[in-house]
């Protein structure tokens, strides 16, 4: 939205933020965003094409770089989440890989939360290390830990603002003031705050912020995607013997400078023109319509989900069949102390919580799952109906204990909190 435009809140930002860019393009003042189902756009002439692929123009050339509809989807995520422009991908594990492959080299490394997503960190821990990448696990909650880890070949510290290890909120603020104070940018994988609904890590500190979009921003469980979010704040020319991609003449753009020909969005663009370019992990037209139309209904699903969490976890609470329940800000022995200070929302939790039976373990876990009638045995988050599994990773991690081991996971839907609280009911009467 432009400096003119009237300074909107969340939930007007979702709906109407970035539809200047198909009415720019096509002047049809359509009021949902058309789905531009085109490889390729026409050039008003020779310079206008060479302008596109020069990075000069913000027109359009080819799907893979850039479509009006993705450019909906990247300005809303943008201004929602607070950062200068986005870049969608064709997952959440592509978002990831595209945002730490716009800073790290072979030969280099990043300094990594040990309580990050199961596929986060077998990524990390065998994909990275194959192309010369090492990554170095750290207790996130540790300052001291984290500012040892960083060396000379260290380019980024990555955390997840909520972590998918123990449900625990990551103090970005102090975290970001480490990784900055050794001249790198802070990764906050914000999957969990929902496009900042709950959480926006920018605020607090986060150089970069990377989504799978194909939870709660999509919110349907039909389409995959991911985006990444650059806050254009790092100071990428202070720190350019960390960042020489950035900051000096690019041997695959004719000798471009991205910081000097782009300034604070050089690292987006990066990206862009150099990985998405060469590599390819781009969203389609189809799933950028699913996470727009996702975004518009965000804030409402995103209340329904919370308060229908919240009624479970105080369910699970008081019944005496029942051991530890884990909800970010309310309840567990591993929850931080941070929900007041990361939390947007007034009594805002999130859609997700863990719990444990009082007794039996993994395999009485097990058995209250199998008994779910209407609650879907999945391992999926942020879909309309709820989902439960049970956490039976076997990874051992540096810096945390495994005390996710035989928790039920469970991602809270749109069903009535009563139905849903119901069938736990039932599913626990074998105990």
């Amino acid at each position: 939205m432009s400096d003119n435009d009237p300074q909107l809140r969340f939930e007007s930002l979702s709906i109407h933020a970035g539809k200047n860019v198909h009415n720019v393009h096509t002047g049809s003042g359509a009021v949902a965003t058309p789905i531009y189902a085109s490889t390729s756009f026409t050039f008003n002439n020779s310079q206008h094409g060479a302008d596109i692929f020069a990075g000069r123009s913000e027109d359009f050339a080819y799907s893979r770089l850039g479509n009006p509809g993705l450019g909906v989807f990247e300005q809303r995520i943008a201004a929602l989440e607070g950062g200068a422009a986005a870049l969608p991908a064709s997952s959440g594990e592509a978002a990831r890989w595209m945002a730490i492959a716009g800073v790290v080299m072979t030969g280099e490394n990043i300094v990594a939360a040990a309580n990050i997503s199961e596929d986060a960190y077998t990524h990390f821990k065998y994909r990275f290390p194959q192309h010369g990448i090492s990554i170095k696990f750290v207790d996130i909650t540790d300052s001291n830990a984290i500012r040892a880890a960083i060396d000379d070949k260290t380019r980024a510290v990555y955390a997840e603002s909520i972590s998918s290890f123990g449900l625990e909120i990551t103090d970005i603020e102090a975290v970001a003031s480490v990784a900055h104070e050794s001249g790198v940018p802070l990764i906050v994988d914000n999957t969990a705050g929902a496009a900042g609904y709950l959480i926006r890590p920018i605020e607090h500190g986060a150089d970069i912020v990377v989504h799978s979009a194909s939870e709660w921003i999509t919110g349907s469980g039909t389409g995959v995607s991911g985006v990444v979010i650059d806050s254009g704040k790092f100071p990428w020319k202070d720190h350019s013997e960390r960042f020489p991609h950035l900051t000096t003449p690019s041997p695959g753009y004719h000798g471009m400078n991205f910081v000097e020909q782009f300034g604070n969005i050089a690292y987006i663009l990066y990206i862009r023109m150099s990985i998405l370019r060469d590599v390819g992990p781009c969203l389609s037209p189809f799933a950028a319509s699913s996470a727009l139309s996702g975004l518009a209904s965000l804030s409402p699903r995103m209340d329904r989900h919370h308060s229908n969490t919240l009624a479970l976890a105080n369910w699970l609470k008081e019944n005496d069949k029942i051991g530890e329940v884990v909800l970010p800000g309310l309840t567990g022995k591993r929850t931080s102390n941070l929900s007041t200070k990361y939390l947007r929302q007034k009594d805002a939790y999130g859609a997700v919580l863990d719990f444990t039976p009082k007794t039996g373990g993994i395999e009485t876990a097990r058995a209250i799952v199998s008994n779910l009638k209407i609650i879907g045995l999945s391992d999926g988050l942020g879909t309309p109906q709820t989902l439960a599994h049970v956490v039976d990773s076997d990874l051992v991690r540096p810096g945390v204990s495994n005390t996710d081991q035989g928790a039920i996971r469970v991602s809270v839907g749109l069903e009535h909190s009563d139905d849903i609280i119901g069938d736990f009911k039932q599913a626990l009467k074998f105990l």
